[in-house]
C-alpha cells in the first residue's frame, strides 16, 4: 500500500511545484507588463506637453543689439557674485573680454 502513495505524492510535489513556478512567473510577467505601460504613459505626457517644434521661419528672428563692453563686464561681475563663475573662470572671461 505504501509503494502506490508514493508516487501519487511524487506527482503532487511535482505538479504543486510547477503550479507555484507558474503563479511567479505570470506575476513577474504582468507587473513588467504594468511598468512599462506605466513608462510608456510616462513618455506620451512628456512628449504632449513639450512643445512641438516649429520649422524654420522663413525670416531669422532679429537679433539683440550688441551690448557694449561695461554692460557684459557688469553681467559678469554679477555671475561672478552670485557665484555662478569661479575666481578662475571669472579672470578669464575678462581677460578675453577686454583683449578680443
Amino acid at each position: 500500500m505504501f509503494m502506490r502513495r508514493r508516487p501519487l505524492l511524487r506527482a503532487a510535489v511535482v505538479g504543486g511545484g510547477a503550479y507555484v513556478a507558474g503563479k511567479r512567473n505570470a506575476q513577474r510577467s504582468a507587473e513588467q507588463a504594468q511598468q512599462e505601460a506605466y513608462q510608456d504613459a510616462r513618455i506620451s505626457d512628456l512628449e504632449s506637453s513639450r512643445p512641438a517644434r516649429a520649422a524654420s521661419p522663413a525670416v531669422p528672428p532679429a537679433r539683440a543689439a550688441p551690448q557694449s563692453m561695461t554692460d557684459q563686464l557688469a553681467q559678469l561681475s554679477r555671475l561672478h557674485e552670485q557665484g555662478a563663475l569661479t575666481d578662475a573662470e571669472f579672470v578669464a572671461a575678462k581677460s578675453q573680454l577686454i583683449g578680443g
